[in-house]
């Protein structure tokens, strides 16, 4: 007699209708997800539908957010891969409970709905607040380069704009040039109206990319104007302020910035987080065009401050982040800063708490000291372990490398996106589970 199987008929009909929540283990990931997001304040997203009356219904919101969440907790970005994932993964298919929504209608939702899927970046955070696994006693801030989407051979310095320029108008010339004796030469020979396609045909493609690089000059003449503005200069040297040849204007994404990243220079931006040491939960963040973070500082920690409805009481960050104007500002008098203000000789001795007769001349000098002391040494080394394991977690682990949108509005809530689904999966690591009505 042969061997003996456990039954295996795949044609076979199911006799009664499966429950979904036995497809998978009873403490999913997906599972969890969809619970969160049943407790969460989805109003701003579900009014947009309520006064449509035309065409088929449309999905349920509730859905397509928890599609959306679940997608980017296991690292899948793209509209197409998630509907993909929908029709071949068990976990997608569950969540979903058999709908199929198209890529289409799944990128369509995420662009209409990206300032209110912003806004669970809070609403999250609150949930992990309540959660008790956060303390916000000391935080750590830092930012990251992430890529744009747009590539970074599609930027062209204002110096090449302007041999550019000068290159296609004389092209445009001579082809002007050409057409008009072409025109003479078709004239004499079959009369008047009469003139061929071909060249029409290259003009149009020059005066379309010179079109082009006039108005990526004038963006950067207008950022320039602006940096200006900025540094406080005076009227007449904002109006004449001009940007240098070596400024950079990408034409796919015109508000991303040549940055220097870890993986060398990127077409990008610079993504901040604050981070609370006790639970690794992104408490702050924030997308900038800056490519260092001197100015980052205080609007992090005023962010922390909104989000939570009070300050921490300590906070640390790299060198990137020092400046006396950050060190001295009123807004930060109670909270215990740590800010590196250069490179530290190794091996150097440190220093005593407290050095009679040596006062700090500045608030350079103060904070200096107060890193080389045993104590400010133990605090400033731990900043690495609370915020870099995030953004490894989040570029690493879950492979978000790249913003899926374009611009810097978007890109800064699709950062809240991320960051909101790093802070649900601390909750679903720390072990608590929501309270399902």
């Amino acid at each position: 007699m042969g061997k003996a199987y456990r039954p295996y008929l795949p044609d076979q009909d199911l006799l009664l209708p499966p429950s979904l929540r036995d497809w998978l283990p009873e403490n999913h990931l997906v599972y969890f997800v969809s619970d969160v997001v049943d407790q969460l304040d989805l109003s701003a997203i579900e009014a947009h539908y309520e006064d449509e009356l035309r065409g088929q219904p449309p999905y349920d919101p509730r859905l397509m957010t928890k599609l959306l969440i679940y997608a980017y907790c296991v690292g899948v970005f793209s509209s197409r891969k998630i509907h993909k994932r929908l029709m071949e993964d068990v976990s997608f298919k569950v969540l979903a409970a058999g709908n199929e929504p198209d890529f289409r209608t799944i990128a369509d939702f995420r662009k209409i709905h990206l300032k209110a899927l912003e806004g669970l970046f809070e609403q999250v955070l609150k949930i992990t607040l309540e959660a008790g696994i956060m303390k916000l006693g000391r935080v750590a801030l830092d930012g990251t380069k992430v890529k744009a989407n747009a590539s970074k051979h599609k930027a062209m310095s204002y110096g090449r704009m302007e041999e550019k320029e000068k290159q296609i108008r004389a092209e445009v010339k001579q082809l002007l040039a050409q057409a008009e004796a072409v025109d003479q030469e078709e004239d004499a020979q079959w009369g008047m109206g009469v003139r061929g396609d071909e060249l029409p045909a290259e003009l149009q493609r020059r005066e379309s990319r010179l079109k082009k690089i006039r108005m990526a000059k004038r963006a950067l003449e207008e950022r320039a104007r602006e940096e200006a503005a900025a540094k406080g200069k005076a009227a007449e040297e904002v109006k004449e302020a001009q940007p240098a040849d070596k400024d950079q204007y990408n034409f796919t994404d015109a508000e991303s910035r040549i940055m220097m990243g870890a993986d060398g220079f990127v077409q990008g931006y610079n993504a901040q987080a604050a981070v609370d040491s006790a639970a690794q939960v992104i408490v702050a963040a924030a997308v900038t065009q800056e490519t260092v973070d001197n100015h980052q500082l205080l609007p992090m920690l005023h962010q922390v401050e909104e989000n939570l409805g009070r300050k921490p009481q300590a906070a640390s960050a790299d060198a990137g982040y020092w400046s006396e104007d950050n060190a001295t500002d009123q807004s930060v008098a109670e909270i215990d800063l740590h800010i590196a203000t250069g490179r530290d000789k190794h091996g150097e001795t440190p220093l005593p708490a407290s050095s009679p007769g040596l006062e700090p001349a500045s608030a350079k000098e103060a904070m200096r000291h107060k890193l080389r002391t045993e104590a400010g040494r133990a605090v400033y080394k731990m900043r690495k372990a609370i915020v870099e394991p995030v953004f490894g977690q989040i570029k690493e682990q879950r492979g978000f490398r790249r913003f899926s949108l374009r611009g810097l509005n978007k890109v800064g809530c699709e950062w809240k996106l991320v960051c909101a689904v790093s802070n649900l999966r601390k909750l679903y690591g720390s072990g608590w589970t929501p309270q399902v009505a």
